[in-house]
């Protein structure tokens, strides 16, 4: 009589100890890919020359035509030198 429960119980025990053992397996094969593609992500990002200093276009002064003249209001007097010396270029749109 005690061995008709045993064996079912035994059974039970078994497919537990395995279920648990296959999920712990198999979320650390997951772990494993992630952090591999992570790597591989790192490797392949641009990171690095994010790092590097970009050069930005900064707003320095204003273009203004009044009739046939032009003139140029300069918000940043550091730009004077090049715009005097003719260090500009001009782009349409």
């Amino acid at each position: 009589m005690e061995l008709d429960l045993f064996i079912p119980f035994a059974i039970l025990i078994v497919l537990v100890v395995y279920f648990i053992y296959s999920r712990s397996k198999f979320e650390k094969e997951i772990v494993d890919l992630y952090e591999k593609k992570f790597d591989e992500w790192k490797e392949n990002s641009d990171l690095t020359v994010s790092n590097e200093k970009k050069v930005c276009k900064e707003l320095v002064g204003l273009v203004y035509k009044e009739e046939y003249n032009i003139s140029i209001e300069l918000l940043d007097d550091s730009v004077s030198s090049p715009l005097q010396r003719g260090k500009f270029s001009i782009k349409d749109k």
